[in-house]
């Protein structure tokens, strides 16, 4: 004989109000009041016949039949969330939104996006720019490009490629009357740089072109964005330490010019960060292979 299943109110009650250890932080999560929690519990507890909680006068105890029934149920509400999460995901998969670094967006992804768009034409890319970490359990984020050593705890990171650092400036600059034929010469121009994780990439390459530390403190213009820094260079502003991911199309384009032959591999990485439970769904692969075809097919990710 088939045991008849209890009440689902019931359920969602018990899970929450076990989780909690509290009826009144249990109503507060499923939007009802602490009187409807006890009362759902209490009818929970009268079909199946057991109590599953000690009400004492500090607070809530699971029973042993408590504590017996609790992982069956609280592993078949997870189910429930992750079967309905991927239905919604599979519903909406022709749309694919990439979170990313705004200089990475402007400097490396959009100029790009027709590409993957022509190989994918059913797949709406939106693009979300921002500094933050990505929190991929409040949704509205499929993927995200993120920089550093690929160790995000919980989520799958695919290596993308890594940055080289060197200075850039406008080819107008190298016909002036300040002359960029050493690294020494960098004394008697503007250093732009970019603030944060990279706020020291000056006095790293000046090292390893063995120059001293106090010419890194010279005139300098320091930005929040490395596309701001990157344009200043265009502008003829001074010379940026710039990183390949930002500078390589300006490179290309003439806009900008390496007067230095020295180049540094940086140690951290660009990756592609995805949650596991969707990182083999179709529109996540098909933006994975897209990338990766990018990078074999150029000599650096930018």
């Amino acid at each position: 004989m088939v045991a008849r299943l209890p009440s689902l109110n019931g359920l969602r009650a018990f899970e929450s109000a076990a989780r909690h250890m509290s009826f009144t932080l249990a109503a507060q999560e499923l939007n009802v009041t602490q009187t409807a929690i006890s009362h759902q519990i209490r009818r929970l507890e009268d079909e199946l016949g057991v109590p599953l909680f000690l009400r004492l006068k500090d607070g809530l105890a699971l029973t042993a039949d408590g504590h017996a029934y609790l992982p069956g149920i609280r592993s078949a509400f997870h189910e429930l969330r992750y079967s309905t999460e991927q239905l919604l995901v599979s519903r909406n998969n022709s749309v694919l939104t990439i979170s990313t670094l705004v200089s990475v967006a402007s400097k490396w992804l959009l100029p790009r996006l027709p590409s993957f768009q022509q190989a994918f034409p059913e797949i709406e890319v939106r693009v979300s720019a921002s500094t933050d970490l990505v929190d991929f359990r409040k949704g509205g984020i499929d993927a995200a490009i993120r920089y550093g050593r690929g160790d995000w705890k919980g989520l799958r990171a695919d290596f993308l490629m890594s940055d080289e650092i060197f200075p850039v400036c406008s080819p107008a600059l190298l016909g002036g009357t300040k002359a960029l034929n050493t690294p020494a010469d960098l004394a008697h121009h503007t250093m732009l740089q970019v603030s944060g994780m990279t706020g020291g990439d000056w006095s790293v390459w000046l090292s390893a072109a063995g120059q001293p530390a106090q010419l890194a403190q010279g005139p300098r213009l320091t930005f929040d964005l490395a596309m701001m820094a990157v344009q200043a260079a265009v502008d003829g502003q001074g010379v940026c330490i710039g990183r390949s991911t930002y500078v390589d199309d300006d490179l290309r384009a003439g806009r900008l010019v390496a007067p230095f032959a020295l180049r540094l591999k940086d140690d951290l990485g660009f990756y592609l960060v995805t949650p596991h439970e969707t990182a083999d769904s179709k529109k996540i692969v098909a933006l994975r292979t897209w990338l990766l075809a990018q990078q074999q097919n150029s000599e650096r990710f930018v």
